[in-house]
């Protein structure tokens, strides 16, 4: 596919070193070619040439916690199912995700990696899909959420070793619960094979969270949400990762799954450079009230909340990274710049991306956003393709 020369100016260009007020942005062959400020003189002859209009310039969000989007969900989509969530997801500012499994039997997650696989094989038109997260299915059986007690299993370094044997490379985090018969061996399989050791799902003291991040667990999925809640004696799953900085977390913010007081606090604990927006959206993201499923078990959506039909445990959500910065800004009073690392440049950390994307700076995978003063989404570029 061609690629453009576009020129974004009259914005407040969001960089690792500041705001540069009224700067520009040039994109060129599928990189960040140059930024400058106002004082700068604009370069001449780019293809296209936007207006920010005093808009807010930021680096494309990057889900790392993502189950689907508009009717389709990783675990069964095929190349079209794919295309539907990756511009779905697209459309709301996401430029990077991670194709998020469920608690399922090794097979059903065998097949998710080899559709991913092909999908990543060839010309992705809209989301990268940077890999495969596996949520489960070696977590507690206590704390199941929405996954699929059924399938839960004691961690099984042989699946890993198939999959990574076969997979080279594609799974890029992994959640389990830290307390299980095993886990700390497999967490320091995980890390030897290069895969982000992540808790969740998980009943475990605060010593055996500590004990898992001496043996390479550096990651919190959905922070507050199926763990072990903090308490002053036994601080729990959440007292050490609020307190560990080995452990990044991360965050639903739709205001359902954490209170914006709850979010406000994970920021102040592990400052915005420790804290990371997700959506843990599912299939009816996109798509309005109604009943769905999620990894065999039946949701039904109201006001765009989703929960189990049996338990009425929350089940992901239908979230949006722009919703979700958004709520970051608004309500938990996160700055623009702090709210763009937690929703970009974390992420991209988290998985060994930051040399690729998830800052602007020149040199790195043009994957920007146009978002209006309000924070409205206005225009997404993706290796330096508009979108929308």
């Amino acid at each position: 596919m061609s690629q453009v020369r576009t020129l974004i100016h009259n914005g407040d260009i969001v960089t690792p070193e500041g705001v540069i007020s009224g700067g520009w942005l040039l994109l060129e062959n599928g990189l960040i070619r140059e930024i400058g400020s106002s004082s700068d003189p604009l370069p001449e002859g780019a293809g296209e040439t936007v207006d920010a209009g005093g808009g807010w310039v930021l680096p494309g969000f990057i889900d790392i916690h993502v189950h689907g989007g508009y009717g389709h969900d990783f675990m069964d989509a095929g190349r079209e199912g794919l295309d539907a969530i990756t511009r779905f997801h697209a459309s709301h500012g996401t430029t990077t995700m991670l194709a998020t499994t469920v608690t399922a039997s090794k097979e059903a997650i065998d097949g998710v990696l080899e559709r991913v696989a092909d999908y990543r094989s060839g010309d992705m038109p809209y989301a990268q899909l940077a890999g495969v997260h596996l949520e489960g299915p070696f977590i507690s059986v206590k704390w199941p959420g929405a996954q699929n007690p059924a399938f839960i299993v004691p961690p099984q370094t042989a699946w890993l070793d198939d999959w990574t044997s076969r997979y080279p490379g594609l799974v890029r985090m992994q959640t389990l619960a830290p307390e299980t018969d095993g886990a700390l061996d497999y967490i320091r399989a995980l890390v030897q094979h290069g895969i982000v050791a992540a808790c969740g799902h998980t009943d475990a003291l605060y010593a055996q969270v500590q004990a898992a991040a001496d043996s390479g667990l550096s990651h919190a999925v959905h922070t507050f949400n199926a763990m072990r809640g903090l308490h002053h004696r036994e601080p729990g799953t959440v007292g050490a990762v609020l307190t560990d900085e080995r452990i990044t977390a991360e965050v639903i913010a739709d205001g359902h799954h954490v209170h914006a007081a709850g979010v406000r606090l994970l920021a102040q604990a592990k400052g915005d450079r420790g804290l990371v927006l997700i959506t843990d959206a599912i299939s009816a993201a996109g798509l309005g009230d109604g009943d769905y499923s999620l990894g065999g078990l039946d949701v039904v959506v109201r006001s765009g909340v989703a929960r189990l039909k049996q338990g009425d445990s929350l089940a992901g959500s239908t979230l949006t990274m722009d919703a979700a910065f958004r709520f970051a800004v608004r309500e938990a009073g996160v700055s623009v710049p702090a709210a763009s690392r937690m929703a970009s440049g974390n992420p991209a950390r988290v998985l060994g991306l930051s040399g690729v994307t998830g800052e602007l700076a020149a040199g790195k995978q043009a994957d920007a956003l146009l978002l209006s003063r309000e924070l409205e989404l206005q225009r997404v570029w993706i290796r330096g393709r508009a979108h929308g």
